[in-house]
């Protein structure tokens, strides 16, 4: 399973909830948005993002987001979410998402999302800080 996750510089582990399940018994397909975002905030929390915003009033905002199912992923079940920065722009980035089922030792899921930075006091985009970008920029270059 490894293997699977190589090209991922960050690995987040979540157990599937038996209360993420829909009525034909699978994990209902908007709770891989949470899935994601849980990996997209702990790949955050890797390059520091989020540490400076209560006085920069910059962060990131999701501008957009797909995912594409590949297997239904069932109760009980572990999942292991690789996350990585694909596209760095002056005022954007690009995160893939790739979520292996340890049952199955298959991929079950693919992702995308565009992350804005925006400045919450002046309610305008803004530039991915210098340290941002290089934070990005090690810890993809250490995959």
């Amino acid at each position: 399973m490894d293997d699977l996750l190589k090209d991922f510089p960050v690995i987040t582990k979540v157990p599937v909830a038996w209360g993420e399940m829909d009525a034909l018994q699978h994990v209902n397909n908007v709770v891989y948005f949470r899935y994601f975002e849980t990996a997209r905030l702990e790949y955050f929390d890797k390059i520091k993002l989020l540490v400076n915003i209560a006085d920069s009033h910059i962060g990131p905002v999701l501008g957009e987001t797909s995912c594409r199912y590949k297997l239904p992923i069932t109760y009980p079940d572990t999942l292991l979410i690789g996350s990585r920065v694909v596209d760095l722009q002056d005022d954007r980035f690009t995160m893939e998402y790739q979520i292996v089922s340890q049952k199955l030792g298959q991929i079950s899921t693919v992702g995308k999302a565009t992350c804005v930075m925006f400045d919450f006091k002046n309610n305008s985009k803004a530039l991915v800080p210098d340290i941002v970008k290089q934070a990005i920029l090690d810890l993809e270059e250490q995959h």
